[in-house]
């Protein structure tokens, strides 16, 4: 047996920094968002890293701001819920806010 066969499971992983943080709990959000707003097209998605986690912020057009929060809050919480949900199923703390601008 060879010595390269003893290193079978010791493989090199060549995709390690080239991975986008949060990127399938952002592209869920960009989903959702856009399935729920009247103007998808107006729908940006920022992300932005810390000591925390991953910070998604979604911005949609401003007569859309009312559809992505919900009654008392209700689509905001569930949209948090699942995007938090995504980004722990890829071992990842994810947070969203929705942009006030």
């Amino acid at each position: 047996m060879s010595d390269y066969a003893n290193d079978a499971d010791s493989e090199v992983d060549d995709n390690i920094g080239n991975t986008i943080t949060g990127g399938s709990a952002r592209a869920a959000l960009e989903f959702v968002t856009k399935s729920i707003v009247d103007d998808p097209e107006s729908v940006v998605v920022e992300s932005d890293s810390g000591p925390n986690g991953t910070t998604l912020r979604v911005y949609v057009a401003l007569d859309d701001k009312g559809k992505i929060i919900g009654k008392r809050g209700r689509v905001a919480v569930a949209v948090r819920t699942l995007i938090r949900a995504i980004g722990a199923r890829d071992g990842e703390s994810v947070s969203v806010d929705i942009a006030d601008d």
